[in-house]
């Protein structure tokens, strides 16, 4: 009984932690929008391909580590303009080791206030739990009851979900929904967990400076399960449409510092640094994330690679 009792504490303890953030959380939000919003796909107007990297609250052992790799592009299906879209996403918390894998399709509009993608998601996750790595020395953890896992076990499900994204050439807006279907994974008749709906709100806009060779970039992400949100202001400085720097608030967590550049036509890179400001903060040295990115038009007759470098 009582090592029925430790594993259900441990189990509640870290599912409380993982409900705090089940989708993985970027700086770079902008660039990783296909992540959470499948509307996104084929509105750059180009083919594009990223690669993400995020080390959350680094020197903290068994804190998020996520890796993205995502792919999108506009065509033409049936006649009709679309768009879509592929992500890998690989998620570690813990003893946790969550995979997701998904197809995006997005149906196109042109309209007065600029193009409207709508669009739809449907993938496979794959959480994993090792059950070596929760085990404690201590004469109450005895793997021989079957409730704590002595090894690796996983199970897989349906994941689906949905979004709107608006883009003009000064702005940008987005609402979707993950995890509409909550899919539930059960290890045991004890150990279950399941996706709860995380809902998106972002938008941005690009002002011109007197100096034509800035111009400044607000923006905002609100995501919320309803349970609980969070917030995340930034603020970006673009120079001669290839550098791009600012400064950010994650309410009630931490200041992000980040930089992008276009190293060459299409190619842009960047890096971000996140400065704990939460009780996390005494624990670690902070966040760091990269990313690499590759864009080209799809329209043969255009001669830029790229689209716009603000919201490619």
């Amino acid at each position: 009984m009582k090592n029925k009792i430790c594993f259900l504490f441990l189990f509640v303890i870290v599912n409380l932690a993982a409900k705090a953030q089940q989708d993985p959380q970027f700086s770079f939000y902008e660039q990783a929008r296909l992540v959470y919003n499948p509307g996104y796909a084929g509105t750059s107007g180009a083919i594009s391909g990223l690669i993400l990297n995020r080390t959350q609250w680094s020197g903290l052992e068994g804190a998020p580590k996520s890796m993205v790799f995502s792919v999108e592009s506009t065509t033409d299906l049936g006649g009709i303009k679309s768009g879509i879209g592929l992500n890998i996403i690989r998620d570690e918390l813990g003893f946790e080791k969550n995979t997701l894998v998904n197809l995006n399709y997005a149906y196109l509009v042109q309209t007065d206030y600029g193009d409207l993608g709508i669009g739809a998601s449907l993938g496979i996750f794959n959480k994993a739990i090792d059950g070596e790595w929760t085990v404690p020395d201590g004469e109450y953890w005895v793997l021989s009851d079957g409730y704590l896992p002595s090894g690796s076990v996983s199970e897989i499900a349906l994941d689906f979900g949905f979004g709107l994204f608006l883009k003009s050439n000064n702005y940008f807006a987005g609402i979707s929904v993950t995890h509409v279907n909550q899919a539930k994974i059960s290890f045991s008749d004890d150990a279950y967990t399941f996706y709860t709906r995380h809902y998106y709100f972002s938008g941005g806009y690009t002002i011109q400076m007197p100096n034509p060779l800035f111009s400044l970039q607000p923006s905002v992400l609100y995501k919320t399960d309803l349970a609980g949100s969070q917030l995340d202001l930034n603020g970006d400085i673009i120079y001669n449409e290839r550098f791009t720097g600012g400064i950010g608030y994650r309410l009630d967590d931490g200041l992000i510092f980040r930089f992008s550049v276009i190293l060459n036509n299409g190619l842009k890179a960047g890096y971000a640094y996140d400065l704990t400001t939460s009780a996390l903060g005494a624990y670690s040295s902070g966040s760091h994330e990269l990313f690499l990115s590759y864009s080209f038009a799809v329209q043969k007759s255009r001669n830029k690679k790229y689209k716009s470098v603000r919201y490619l």
